[in-house]
């Protein structure tokens, strides 16, 4: 059996980057026939669109954003092409936002991360995320019908008869969350139960530290995988493995465009920076342009020593919202970019708020190509400009700042 899902994933990195571009106009034109896509992008000629460097010049389309777009347009903000009562589900999370399913095979490409853990036709995952509302349990579903594989559909909670299920029908997976996990290992051992069948697991929605996976591989799971998705877009990077051991970063999936932006702007990072990951996803039912997950990433380079050759990330490296009160007003990462902008001199900038309750102290670190005492006035003027508030300007010295996409830094202390 391949150890690989399909020739996709070891194709030349030039032919994978040639085949998504070459897709990119025709996935714009399908989205503008969605009116909510149609309003975000005005007057994009779908035909221009064919290269990294015109995708970047559209606007980002943030996760938090949806909330506000779907109430003026029940349920999806008008972002679907395909009319809601023809799809296969809605989702509702919370907040609310709701999210569709489309009828298509493994429509949320989760056939992947369950082929890298080795799960193959005639395996049987216990399938441990929420079938309550939201579609991380329809994710595994689908994927598992891709794979033919069968299903234990345990959802949460119940420990004692997840137990039960895995003593006596001898799942060869788990799929759900790692601590929950930890949590049926745990009552397995009270209970005297053998759930050594339980070989493989594929985890996510919460981070996994090193810790946490040494101790699920020392109680038995010998092979345990993350995977990075949403209920937006499905599954976004998984983990693989060479030998039995866990390869460094996360491999994207083959039907998405990664871009890494600075937290509150759509502007690119370099190549191993930390910023927000944007994606372009080429979903028929629901396209999605430059979509701001809200989660901070980098880009690792290379090459998978899995033999699969797209990109990696690093995994999940926290929220990209960074955004704060400061005496009563809320200060944005976007209006931290607006005032970088306005000076060409600043490499790069860290706002840091700093202070006790009631006395809070703003000043933005700058890494710059200059620190004449002009330019450190003008930039305590643009301060004042944008944000309303005063602030004060510290120049660092280059490659200071710390290398984890924090573009505002709360340090006030509250006790």
């Amino acid at each position: 059996m391949s150890e690989y899902l399909d020739a996709l994933e070891t194709r030349n990195p030039q032919s994978r980057e040639q085949a998504l571009m070459s897709k990119l106009p025709q996935l714009l034109a399908h989205a503008q026939t969605a009116p909510g896509w149609a309003a975000i992008l005005p007057g994009v000629n779908a035909s221009d669109i064919r290269s990294r460097a015109s995708l970047a010049q559209l606007p980002v389309t943030r996760k938090s954003d949806l909330k506000d777009l779907q109430k003026t347009s029940l349920p999806f903000g008008d972002l679907t092409t395909t009319p809601p009562h023809q799809l296969a589900r809605i989702f509702m999370s919370p907040g609310p936002i709701f999210d569709p399913e489309g009828r298509g095979q493994d429509w949320w490409r989760f056939a992947r991360p369950l082929h890298a853990v080795g799960l193959r036709s005639g395996h049987l995952l216990q399938n441990c995320f929420s079938y309550h509302f939201t579609p991380a349990a329809f994710m595994v579903e689908s994927a598992a019908a891709r794979l033919g594989c069968a299903v234990i559909p345990a959802g949460i909670g119940q420990t004692e008869m997840q137990v039960q299920a895995m003593a006596e029908l001898r799942p060869d997976a788990y799929i759900g969350t790692p601590s929950f996990l930890k949590i049926i290992i745990e009552k397995a051992t009270d209970m005297g139960a053998d759930i050594s069948s339980v070989q493989r697991a594929v985890v996510g929605a919460e981070a996994l530290p090193p810790s946490l996976r040494k101790w699920l591989n020392e109680h038995g799971v010998a092979h345990v995988l993350q995977i990075y998705a949403t209920a937006d877009i499905g599954n976004i990077a998984y983990e693989s493995m060479t030998d039995g051991q866990v390869n460094p970063g996360m491999i994207m999936d083959e039907d998405l465009i990664l871009e890494i932006v600075r937290p509150g702007t759509g502007d690119l990072v370099a190549e191993g920076e930390v910023g927000e990951i944007v994606i372009t996803s080429f979903n028929p039912d629901y396209p999605l342009i430059r979509f701001g997950t809200g989660d901070m990433s980098a880009i690792l380079p290379g090459i998978s020593p899995c033999g699969r050759t797209n990109q990696r990330i690093k995994g999940w490296l926290g929220r990209a919202d960074q955004t704060t009160k400061v005496k009563g007003m809320f200060v944005h990462p976007s209006q931290v970019a607006e005032v970088v902008k306005r000076h060409p001199e600043i490499i790069k900038a860290r706002l840091v708020v700093t202070g006790e309750m009631a006395n809070d102290v703003m000043t933005l670190h700058c890494e710059t190509t200059s620190t004449d005492a002009t330019l450190k006035s003008a930039i305590i003027d643009s301060l004042r400009d944008v944000t309303k508030l005063r602030g004060d300007v510290l120049f660092v010295e280059n490659a200071c700042l710390a290398n984890d996409g924090k573009v505002i830094d709360d340090a006030r202390k509250y006790e």
